[in-house]
């Protein structure tokens, strides 16, 4: 228990100096702008910068940034989320304020790449074990489930806000290149975690009723049991049916693995639901 927990805050840790690389190194030298309230932190700081008599840093914005949100999401989303996503929120800042901004190259092209592929890095390993980056993320979760729209569609507005800003005040080849790292982040994340907002587990298990009642105790989601027999061994067993969400997906195996490392889980990306998926 201690152990995976440790093990998280590790991963959270890489993932936010592996963020805070990406924009100190790469994508603020550039002028190139990140995805989610990392881009919106960015675009305020620049343009306090250009239009204010005083400077506020990339970082500082970002944490002020996701103060309410992370107010809100304790609340809302499950104070453990909450907590390791606001965790790599604050870590990032730190990183970002203690990191100096270095610019390793003049070609623009190759900081939009780099800087989208290593901050994509460390998003995808901090999704995949169960926290988030914060901001946008934790936003389009909360009204996802109240306007019962994919959390992409979200994410893809606010970034849309983001390159037209950028293009608007400081050309459109800002634009352009802010496109280059956001497509080449999306890839990455994509690869090491999963592109699907929900995900499909079918669990084989002969402790159906216990890996029931610690799902039910850690997420709020419906199961429906199957029976289910070996078919070489005849045993009988029954066959867990959940859909979640891929913010979940971490809890969920920790918790299998926990209950009966022994059940057999089928994990299998879903395109769409019909019916009712419980939101709250």
């Amino acid at each position: 228990m201690y152990s995976g927990e440790m093990k998280k805050i590790i991963i959270v840790v890489v993932g936010a100096f592996l963020n805070a690389i990406a924009m100190n190194f790469f994508l603020i030298p550039a002028n190139v702008y990140a995805s989610g309230f990392t881009g919106v932190a960015q675009l305020l700081s620049r343009m306090i910068g250009s239009f204010a008599p005083f400077n506020v840093s990339t970082g500082i914005l970002l944490l002020l940034l996701n103060i309410p949100v992370t107010i809100i999401a304790w609340r809302k989303v499950g104070k453990s989320f909450t907590f390791y996503s606001f965790l790599s929120v604050a870590l990032m800042s730190l990183f970002m304020e203690v990191i100096p901004i270095t610019r390793w190259s003049p070609d623009i092209l190759l900081n939009a790449v780099f800087g989208g592929v290593i901050a994509a890095v460390g998003v995808g390993i901090t999704l995949k074990y169960g926290a988030s980056t914060g901001g946008m993320d934790i936003i389009a979760m909360l009204l996802s489930r109240k306007k019962d729209k994919p959390v992409g569609t979200y994410l893809f507005l606010l970034n849309g806000v983001i390159i037209v800003t950028a293009g608007a005040v400081y050309g459109p080849e800002k634009a352009l290149y802010t496109l280059v790292t956001l497509y080449t982040s999306t890839r990455v994340v994509d690869a090491i975690h999963t592109r699907h907002e929900k995900l499909t587990a079918m669990i084989i298990t002969k402790k159906s009723e216990e890996l029931k009642q610690a799902i039910h105790a850690q997420l709020v989601r419906g199961i429906t049991r199957v029976p289910a027999k070996g078919a070489f061994t005849n045993e009988n067993k029954e066959m867990l049916l959940i859909v979640i969400t891929r913010y979940e997906l971490y809890d969920l195996e920790r918790i299998i693995k926990e209950v009966d490392p022994q059940a057999f889980t089928n994990i299998i990306e879903t395109s769409g639901i019909v019916g009712t998926f419980r939101r709250e």
